[in-house]
């Protein structure tokens, strides 16, 4: 994805730091050009090369911006980058965006479970806000799967091994699936699905696939199994028209595919 519009919610992971480095400054570069307030934080606590923009663009220290290397709150820190967000808005700024390097907020199985929750739901407020982030992993050091577990809770991402996006649809009732969902994919759906904080509208949930190129059995039995252990019913909406069909031969009690508009 290119940095010049913008950023949307977005995962990069590299080996590479001065790749990433470079990648940054672009993204800072394009929030200034946007009239954007931009932060720009650093998972380390060495000098960072200055950047220009004055009051638009500042570089945070990770534990002002993070709490530290914690657990984090998913819904304390949604917060405060709304608070952010606000204040970029009150000081004349178009939008606020963050580039940050999250590394050491996914090192254990406990603070992966609670970031991914986290970039489901910061997911959703930027969505209907003007805020964006390129959130950036370290693939060297946490490996390929447990980046993959938080880049498929992006509307993108970039070379984390991922064959589907899952991220906040336009409700807190719907998700958009794209990508292709085949056998590769089936354990890190099931944990995404568990991630997502979907609320049901009446007795279902959305799941927007539109944008899907491929779905198999397994990962509609996955939809399954996560819609029966919600209670609720999952709407598949794919312009696949062999999913339908597919999902009639399985007798899915817990989905239901339409016709994606």
């Amino acid at each position: 994805m290119s940095p010049a519009t913008r950023a949307g919610h977005e995962c990069w992971s590299y080996e590479d730091q001065g790749l990433f480095d470079a990648y940054a400054r672009r993204c800072v570069d394009a929030g200034l050009a946007a009239g954007e307030r931009v932060w720009y934080v650093p998972s380390h606590n060495s000098e960072v090369t200055p950047l220009p923009g004055g009051d638009a663009v500042r570089v945070i220290r990770f534990a002002e911006a993070y709490a530290g290397d914690q657990v984090v709150d998913p819904a304390g820190q949604v917060a405060a980058y709304a608070a952010a967000t606000e204040d970029a808005l009150a000081a004349g700024f178009t939008g606020f965006r963050v580039v940050a390097d999250v590394t050491p907020l996914v090192r254990t199985d406990e603070q992966r479970d609670a970031f991914a929750r986290y970039e489901y739901v910061i997911g959703r407020y930027m969505r209907h806000h003007p805020m964006s982030a390129v959130c950036a992993y370290d693939r060297g050091e946490l490996g390929e799967h447990a980046v993959a577990e938080l880049a498929c809770l992006h509307e993108s991402s970039h070379a984390a091994g991922v064959t589907f996006q899952l991220h906040p649809g336009a409700t807190s009732a719907e998700a958009v699936l794209d990508g292709e969902l085949d056998t590769s994919a089936g354990e890190l759906f099931a944990t995404a699905l568990r991630r997502t904080d979907l609320d049901r509208a009446g007795d279902e949930v959305v799941v927007d696939g539109s944008g899907l190129r491929f779905i198999d059995h397994r990962a509609l039995l996955t939809l399954q199994r996560y819609a029966e252990s919600q209670s609720t019913t999952a709407v598949l909406r794919t312009r696949l028209g062999a999913v339908a069909r597919l999902a009639g031969l399985l007798e899915l009690t817990h989905v239901r595919v339409e016709a994606a508009r």
